[in-house]
């Protein structure tokens, strides 16, 4: 052997339930861009004929030309494209957005313009990310007291700079 650990191959798939809308057919479907990518790519459903101008500080809600059936015990997250944000000022302005698993409705990425330019989102764009994850349920447990950490009760910013 020579010293060299060998690198975890495995990932888990999950089968996703997916539908095209009627006249999105052209569209790709969610698609990861490499081979150990976390997120899909999601484009724009908007039409070839109209494309959407986002002004500066304006806030759009762009389909996505798709609905899915997320596993029961997942969600769907959404997320920004980093290269949009840094290259144009474009962002989610709620992330991770979450597709809940009874949503049947069509996939909509709420999309912000924080940059100066007005912003144009046209046919097939890839706009945002989404990573399918596992979600527990939460069952709570009251009690008297918590048990006790080094940080405590410290707030934002208590851990450092």
């Amino acid at each position: 052997m020579d010293g060299m650990s060998t690198p975890l191959t495995y990932q888990e798939t999950i089968t996703v339930p997916i539908r095209r809308l009627p006249g999105q057919g052209d569209l790709p479907l969610p698609t990861y861009q490499s081979q150990h990518a976390a997120g899909m790519d999601l484009h724009a459903g908007v039409p070839s004929e109209a494309s959407v101008v986002i002004e500066p500080g304006a806030i759009v809600l762009v389909p996505c030309g798709f609905a899915m059936a997320v596993p029961v015990g997942y969600e769907a997250q959404i997320r920004p494209r980093s290269g949009l944000a840094a290259k144009f000022g474009v962002s989610m302005p709620n992330t991770p957005g979450t597709i809940d698993a009874d949503y049947r409705g069509e996939v909509k990425v709420p999309l912000i313009n924080l940059g100066k330019e007005a912003f144009e989102v046209t046919r097939g764009m890839r706009i945002a990310q989404m990573v399918i994850k596992p979600v527990p349920h939460t069952q709570w447990q009251e009690v008297q007291e918590l048990p006790d950490t080094g940080r405590g009760e410290g707030g934002f910013g208590h851990t450092g700079q």
